[in-house]
């Protein structure tokens, strides 16, 4: 199961609770509709926050596998070069 999925299933159960107990709670319904509307707030904030933090995780993994490949490239470059050269001077 994927961090995404497991954080995504945390925090949609995290705001079910939070508003089951705001619900359940002996206050006047205005104060309810309040923190209601402050705790989904906070969700928001809370999933653009995780969704963004996910956005950088995936850009640091391309870009780490992009440099990598571009190394991998300079290496085969290196030794088709070393090869060739090899094989010239075996042939003289």
């Amino acid at each position: 199961m994927s961090s995404s999925k497991i954080i995504t299933g945390l925090l949609i159960g995290a705001a079910a609770g939070a508003v089951l107990g705001i619900l359940f709670a002996p206050e006047k319904g205005a104060d309810t509709r309040k923190k209601i509307s402050k705790k989904s707030g906070d969700l928001t904030d809370s999933l653009k926050a995780k969704f963004n933090d996910l956005v950088d995780s995936i850009s640091d993994q391309i870009e780490t596998a992009k440099a990598d490949a571009e190394d991998a490239i300079a290496e085969g470059k290196e030794k088709a070069t070393t090869a060739q050269s090899r094989i010239k001077h075996s042939l003289s």
